[in-house]
Order: structure tokens, then sequence, then C-alpha cells
């Protein structure tokens, strides 16, 4: 019996389960939908039971579909990051868990800047400032603002720590996910006393800390037979969605560039060491490679063009059901028969603020250079160069940082578009490589776990077995100049609106 892995993606509204062989097949897939809910402006916060039961129903839809779950050896995980818990001694949760999309705690994110500095928040975590949406700032919050629940809280737990208790009855985390709470010091891998003091807690009422990609523990007997697993089963550590599903698409190297585009735009680029950005523009990440780190950072992607469907494309989106086509499919097509460079129109694609390495949470979208010329086309393929144009600013970044890129690895929804990975690979002079992986952060996360398990020797040659390029587009020197051209625009055009933005506040 050839063992099999489960890699579990544990996203921000949905729960995506597949299995793999260990050649990187996928055999079958599930995805399930949970909800979250805004009980006031500011405030995202979930039920916490939702994510076992989702995990439930999921490994119940592949026992319906005859896959035999008997034959998962390990299963892993790709994960929300900063999504947290307030549990007491008995791992029950105190209140409902608060989601990375909170941004209540913006009292306490400023109190943190004010007294400690941003220099010092970059030099010992590795994020360029204080934010509220931080663990630790959140935190805080639960601490001034509900200070009955704070005082009964053992553990403070996210969302791996807290799904790995359910499944093994230990309490860990991991490096890449404790990376971005501010409370773990980048520089030493350990807790950072500086903020446990100030939270008032100790490293004991913190998970323990492993590496990504570890045996957490066998899965604990009763749960194995509620998910109809085998009792042997290995829960391992995972790791940061992003991350994980560069992983997925097998940039696992120094060098490697993977640019996944979602609803969110998200670039990784893993390094040897740590590195510091002089501009304090790049926050640097835990990668899922021991003593690996990487630039890593995110902002509005795919949901600009869905924007533009669901506003503007009601002719595509009718004609897509009613033939089956895809609306996206119908309107790239006239992208495609649009000239590069949009004929001089411009996009900034900031629909939800700019983040590294233009930090700017006042950004809006802008169209700038419209004429009589310009038709829906032009608007199409403007917004997808637009992201070409901050990818290529994020290398940029990384250039003056000395990190050079050679090759681009993309995933996620943008990446199934053969037109816009020409957009990009033309506005990058980059080749841009398309995986086999249907779902690149189930299959970084069962890489993980085959490593921990013993499947393969290394994450790197996990990689070499499991991930395949299918596509590979070269850069056509035909459309150098007029994107040279149009990415000086996008960076003045960036830069110019910077103070029309506050104007907007």
């Amino acid at each position: 019996m050839h063992p099999l892995i489960a890699g579990i993606d544990l996203g921000t509204t949905a729960l995506k389960l597949a299995v793999f062989t260990t050649e990187g097949k996928m055999l079958e897939s599930v995805t399930l939908e949970y909800k979250l809910f805004t009980p006031q402006s500011y405030f995202v916060e979930s039920d916490p039971a939702i994510y076992m039961n989702a995990i439930e129903k999921g490994f119940g839809q592949l026992k319906s579909r005859g896959l035999n779950l008997k034959e998962i050896a390990a299963i892993g995980f790709s994960l929300q990051s900063e999504t947290m818990f307030f549990v007491d001694g008995e791992g029950r949760p105190l209140r409902n868990s608060i989601s990375w999309m909170d941004n209540r705690a913006v009292k306490q994110a400023e109190y943190l800047a004010e007294k400690y500095g941003d220099e010092l928040c970059y030099q010992h975590t590795g994020q360029i400032s204080w934010a509220a949406n931080w663990p630790a700032a959140k935190a805080l919050w639960v601490k001034e603002n509900e200070p009955e629940v704070y005082a009964k809280t053992k553990k403070i737990l996210l969302i791996e720590d807290f799904i790995l208790y359910q499944l093994t009855g230990r309490y860990v985390s991991d490096c890449s996910m404790l990376c971005s709470t501010l409370y773990w010091d980048i520089t030493t891998k350990g807790y950072w006393k500086i903020m446990l003091d100030e939270l008032e807690m100790t490293k004991e009422n913190f998970p323990e800390i492993l590496e990504p990609g570890e045996v957490a523990g066998t899965i604990l007997p009763e749960v194995a037979d509620r998910l109809g697993l085998d009792r042997k089963v290995k829960v391992c550590t995972g790791a940061m969605d992003n991350a994980v599903g560069a992983v997925g698409v097998g940039a696992v190297r120094s060098g490697m560039f993977s640019e996944s585009i979602g609803s969110t735009l998200a670039v990784c680029v893993p390094t040897d060491k740590i590195m510091y950005d002089p501009n304090r523009q790049m926050p640097i990440h835990y990668y899922p490679v021991k003593d690996t780190y990487m630039m890593h950072t995110f902002t509005s992607g795919g949901i600009c063009l869905r924007w533009y469907r669901d506003h503007f494309c009601q002719l595509e989106s009718t004609s897509a059901a009613m033939t089956g086509a895809d609306a996206y499919d119908l309107m790239t097509m006239q992208a495609l028969r649009t000239p590069a460079g949009a004929e001089g129109l411009s996009f900034l694609p900031h629909l939800n603020g700019s983040l590294a390495p233009d930090v700017n949470p006042h950004a809006t979208g802008v169209f700038m250079g419209i004429t009589m010329v310009h038709g829906k086309g032009h608007f199409i393929r403007a917004i997808m160069e637009s992201l070409g144009y901050l990818v290529r600013r994020n290398m940029d970044a990384l250039s003056a940082m000395g990190i050079e890129v050679d090759e681009v690895r993309a995933f996620g929804g943008g990446a199934k578009s053969p037109v816009w990975n020409q957009i990009k690979a033309d506005i990058l002079q980059k080749p841009v490589c398309v995986t086999s992986a249907k779902e690149a952060a189930c299959l970084g996360a069962a890489i993980l776990a085959g490593k921990a398990v013993g499947l393969f020797a290394s994450v790197e040659s996990a990689c070499e077995s499991m991930v395949d390029i299918v596509a590979r587009y070269e850069p056509n020197p035909v459309n150098r100049e007029v994107y040279d051209k149009g990415y000086a625009v996008y960076k003045k055009l960036q830069t110019d609106c910077a103070g029309l933005f506050d104007m907007l506040v």
C-alpha cells in the first residue's frame, strides 16, 4: 500500500482539503465554506467550532466518494495568519475567534508604536510597523476591553495551534505562523520577552514552538474514528498560506519568486538569511524550510478584476451564465485584442489601500489617461497590467536589497489565464512558470507533511517528486519598451497621488 498525504488549507472563508500521492497526483479534493460575522465596524469574528466541523465534513465527503481514508499517513496544513483564539485550561474557547482581517485594535497599535517605535518592532519581529491586525495588538485589546476573558485565558492560540490541539491534544505552533504575531522574536526563534511582559503573560501561555513541517503528534484515537482515519495518522505543523502555496509550486530556493493572484496579490521570495530592508519597506517572514526566511507582501489583487466584472461586465456575466463559459475568459479575450500598454491607459490597483513596498492605507484605485480611444478591453487590460507593474515594483524593492530574481512561479486564480501570464512575463522581463498544482496550498501542505514523516528527505526533494512545470511564458522583447514606459508612469502615478489620497480621507 502506497501512503497518501492530506493537505488542508484553512482559508479565511473556506476550507480546502485534498489528498495526494507521493508523486503529487491529486486524487480528490473538497471545498467547504464557512461564515464570518462582523458584530460592529472593524470587528471580524467567527465561531471557533466552524473549523473542526469543516474538517470533519471534508473527510466525510472524501469517504463518500470512495477514497480509502485509511491509506492517509499524514496530514499537513496551510493556514490563514493572525486569526487567534483565547482558551481556558481545558482548551475551550472563551470567546469567538478574532480574524486576521479584524482591525479593532487601532488604539493598542498606536500605543505600542509610541512606546517602542517601529524600528524595534522591525529588528525583532521582521514586521515593518505595529499594526492593528497583528495578534499582539488584539491581545491588548482583549486585555483592556474584556478583562474577565483575559483573566481566564490560559493559552493564546493561532488557528494552527487551536486545530492541532483538537487533533492531537498537544499545544504546538510553528515559526512561520508566529512571525507576524509581534510577540515572537525572529532573531531568536522564541517568544519576545518585551511583548510577553507587555501582555502580562509568560511563554507558558503560548504553544510550544516547532519548525514548519514537523510532526505535532499522532491523531487522538477518538478523533481518528470520528474522521474515518487510521489511528496511526501523524498530524504535522504547516505554515502560513502564501508561503505554503509557494512550496506547492516549488519555489524553495533563493532567487525563486512566487506570486499568487487571488483576491489579493501575494509575493514570496525565500532567502537563506535574515535580510533587513534599509528603507524598511519589505517585511521579513519565516519560510517553511528550516532556517530560511522570505520577503513577503500582499495587497489588492484579483479583487480589482472581480470589481470591474461585477460593476461593468454584466453582458459578459450574462453570456457566461447562458453558455457555460467563464466571464473572466470573455473579459481576457477583450484584453488580448487590446495593444500592450492599453494605449496609454494606466491603473493603480489599490481598492483596499496599498501595502509594502508603498504602504498607504488611504490609497485608492485610480484610472489615468482615459481618452476617446479607450473601450472596455483597454480597462480590462489596464487592470491586468497594473498587477504586473505591482509585482515589478516589489522586485525593484528586493533588488535594492541585493535580492535578484531569476524566475517567477505563478499560482492562484490569475495563473489560470495564459493572457495574464504573458502580460506579467513581458512586464517583468522574466520567465513566468505555471505548475500542475490545482490546489497549490494543499499540495504545499502535503509536501511539508510528507517531509515531516520521512516520506521525503527534504522539502526540496519532495518538490522534485511532486511539482511539475506545465507551462513556461518567456518575455516578448517586442513589448519591453512599451512596458518600461508604462511602469515609469505607474511609479510616478503612485507617488504623485499620495497627497490626493490623504485629501480624500
